[in-house]
């Protein structure tokens, strides 16, 4: 990490940690904004904090380890899209839709959006357009709600618009949305592995701790290779949103932490066994977001059918060459 990276990892890292999974919008979300975290990817010259997406991706990292409930990651990624697409830097919190219906005509906007995380609480919202080209950026004012809840418990509401007005934004918001998933999949995962670790560290069974049996240490093994796979991946996204043509890197990222959340959660209950499932352990807090965020911007459906597409048109004598050809040289060492 730069010098940057890591004063900004014992900032955010201290506050998530802090506020965790127990967080309250309505009570903690000044802090966040005492620190002005939704203005990390904003230039400085527009008052933001001036920084890449791979910040961010260290930034959303953090928050899937402390299993944060708030919306920093929407709020970072749209308060971005809104200052690129000719906004003042807002001053509200915004989100992101995954998906939305509806129709658009002479730039207004009629149709639900869905899935909206804390939409409740959103001031204006990124939806995917519905004809298919790009997203939009609308404020929610008009807007009526229906709130719900991931299995989480995380804020995931629908906002129903009538002739709003919009402004279109060229961007691939679902990828968008997957990369800032892939980060708080590999963050979780990495929480979860470390509280699985210190479990049977201390657990005794047979007069000595479960760690010490040949089969709890492969399951861990295995899962902590889960976990540096799906961090990997998201590196590998952040630095390619960074350099500017990033589908196929999202993709790969978001399918590989969406095949690390099936083992590396069934690994951590069984380890823990029958406390992993009680409300009181801290445990199903960080598995029931991934659980939750595995599905949301894209299962692995939509991303394994994305990857196959752009292996397929390379071809098969291209296929090494165009993905060696993606990686920044500089940054193979």
């Amino acid at each position: 990490m730069t010098e940057q990276q890591t004063m900004l990892a014992d900032m955010v890292g201290q506050l998530f940690a802090e506020l965790g999974p127990t967080a309250e919008f309505e009570r903690d979300w000044a802090r966040i904004l005492e620190v002005e975290l939704p203005g990390l990817l904003i230039p400085e010259a527009q008052g933001g904090f001036g920084g890449n997406w791979e910040d961010a991706g260290l930034v959303f990292r953090l928050a899937g380890r402390s299993a944060l409930n708030l919306p920093v990651t929407e709020a970072i990624i749209t308060a971005h899209l809104a200052v690129s697409a000719g906004w003042t830097p807002p001053s509200g919190m915004g989100s992101l839709a995954g998906s939305a219906d509806g129709v658009l005509s002479d730039g207004l906007y009629s149709g639900t959006a869905a899935c909206v995380p804390w939409g409740r609480f959103a001031a204006y919202i990124v939806l995917p357009a519905p004809d298919g080209e790009g997203a939009l950026l609308l404020e929610t004012a008009s807007a009526s709600i229906d709130p719900a809840l991931n299995p989480a418990g995380e804020p995931r509401d629908s906002l129903h618009f009538s002739d709003a007005p919009v402004t279109r934004i060229d961007v691939d918001l679902v990828g968008l949305g997957a990369f800032a998933r892939s980060a708080q999949i590999a963050g979780a995962l990495d929480a979860a592995l470390a509280m699985s670790i210190e479990y049977v560290n201390e657990r005794q069974q047979f007069g000595r701790p479960i760690a010490k049996f040949q089969a709890v240490q492969q399951a861990l093994a295995s899962f902590a290779c889960e976990a540096v796979a799906a961090n990997t991946a998201a590196v590998g996204a952040a630095q390619a949103l960074r350099r500017g043509d990033a589908g196929f890197e999202i993709a790969a990222a978001k399918l590989r932490a969406n095949m690390a959340v099936g083992e590396g959660t069934a690994t951590a209950h069984q380890v823990h066994g029958a406390i992993g499932f009680t409300e009181e352990y801290a445990l199903h807090r960080i598995t029931r977001r991934l659980w939750s965020w595995r599905s949301e911007f894209g299962g692995d459906a939509l991303w394994s059918s994305r990857l196959g597409g752009w292996v397929a048109a390379a071809g098969a004598d291209q296929f090494w060459p165009s993905i060696a050809d993606r990686t920044d040289p500089m940054e193979v060492n």
